[in-house]
């Protein structure tokens, strides 16, 4: 269950828990990501992209946190918000 205080990756490890066990879910996510985010209660703002895509037995793919300016101070909050990658507003319907 996705609720508005999780973190990036708490909302990441379920998703993909849930594409492991339904796989209709899966392939909705693998096909149109942002509406089946919706369809979780996450709103991503229109100019969030997201692509998913799924490993194999031989591909391996590595994901590279977006750059960050050097004139940009970040605290800790914001921080351990890009840790995974990239920094959002993520907004989860009740």
């Amino acid at each position: 269950m996705i609720t508005a205080t999780m973190t990036k990756k708490e909302i990441e490890e379920n998703i993909i828990a849930k594409a492991g066990q339904d796989s209709k879910f899966k392939e909705e996510l693998i096909s149109n990501p942002k509406l089946a985010f919706s369809r979780e209660g996450i709103s991503l703002p229109d100019h969030i992209n997201v692509n998913v895509i799924e490993e194999s037995a031989t591909n391996y793919y590595l994901v590279l946190p977006a750059p960050v300016s050097n004139s940009e101070e970040l605290s800790e909050a914001e921080l351990e918000s890009i840790a995974g990658g990239w920094k959002i507003t993520i907004t989860v319907e009740k």
